[in-house]
């Protein structure tokens, strides 16, 4: 398993649907989608000898900015590592 450091979050991209609940048939789009999952969070980088709080927690899904990241593919799956300032809001 892939463990992020310091304040990094490790997240999984959400597919877009291609298919209504009603069964229409998108048009895909090449537009990257900012929703993800949280599968993994670092401890928090240390500042002043004292380690940040971090506001992410494993499960969550978040709204990312659009560029940001590092993506990295471990055993065939696709993950995105971003750091906590990344991640602009979670979704409830």
């Amino acid at each position: 398993m892939i463990r992020p450091l310091s304040d990094k979050v490790l997240i999984k991209m959400q597919e877009k649907e291609e298919t209504t609940k009603s069964g229409i048939i998108l048009t895909a789009t090449k537009e990257k989608p900012q929703v993800a999952e949280v599968i993994e969070v670092g401890p928090g980088r240390v500042v002043d000898g004292e380690r940040e709080e971090m506001n992410i927690k494993k499960g969550d899904k978040v709204i990312l900015n659009k560029y940001a990241g590092t993506e990295v593919k471990y055993d065939g799956v696709d993950y995105l590592i971003v750091s906590q300032a990344d991640i602009l809001a979670v979704v409830e």
